[in-house]
């Protein structure tokens, strides 16, 4: 079973994985405000949500991880490299996560973050703000690099069969599926750009910094719980 989610207000793309047989389920960048949205497809299923995992730590929402946490059995997945101490996984590039009789490969894309990944699932590669449809995330802050960013893509995820279907965290213009050939033909960030090339685009997108940064880091880095409460 597969189930793409869409947040309107941060168009944050949300991802569900169930082995049917055995009832085993993953979520993959749950957004806070939608967990009813989430168990609701999970109850009326009669799955068991084992995992919540997170691609980055976001800046602009806040995870559903933890109160998924606090609601069902699910154990929440983060990179090492994000420094959210409290997730209990800390992914690392290779390891594998499994699901009854399915199983989520990790890749570690760090560049838009330090600690950004990718999540491999049959011949589906949800990547999170790594790589974008037709575009791919920023770099200007959490630690992001644009020249990891580019080794990563063109030296990963673009080495992965053409036919791989593409998942990305977030798209702002209706879009919900790519695939790795037609990134690496058409993507204007990425397609015939070197690496030179693609990071002198990066350095030069003027973007503004996203509404929630300062709340939403600090949060996720938490796995959405909150604040604990001094004295």
């Amino acid at each position: 079973m597969f189930k793409q989610f869409y947040d309107e207000k941060s168009s944050t793309l949300t991802y569900l994985i169930a082995d049917m047989t055995s009832k085993q389920a993953v979520l993959i960048d749950p957004v806070n405000e939608n967990i009813d949205a989430y168990l609701e497809i999970v109850n009326s299923n009669h799955l068991t949500l084992v995992y919540s995992l997170e691609t980055h730590v976001h800046a602009d929402h806040i995870t559903g991880g933890g109160k998924l946490k606090s609601m069902t059995t699910a154990k929440t997945g983060v990179s090492r490299a994000c420094g959210a101490e409290t997730a209990d996984i800390q992914l690392e590039d290779n390891d594998v996560i499994t699901f009854g009789h399915e199983k989520i490969t990790v890749i570690s894309t760090p560049g838009h973050t330090a600690g950004s990944l990718s999540f491999l699932w049959q011949d589906r590669l949800f990547t999170g703000d790594s790589l974008l449809i037709n575009g791919c995330g920023r770099t200007d802050f959490q630690g992001g690099d644009a020249g990891e960013l580019y080794d990563c893509i063109t030296g990963k995820l673009f080495t992965l069969p053409d036919e791989t279907l593409v998942y990305p965290g977030h798209d702002y213009n209706g879009r919900r599926v790519s695939a790795i050939g037609q990134e690496k033909g058409i993507n204007p960030r990425l397609a015939n750009k070197s690496r030179a090339e693609f990071i002198d685009i990066m350095a030069n997108l003027n973007l503004p910094k996203p509404k929630l940064i300062d709340i939403a880091v600090p949060a996720n880095r938490r796995c959405g719980t909150p604040e604990p409460q001094q004295g």
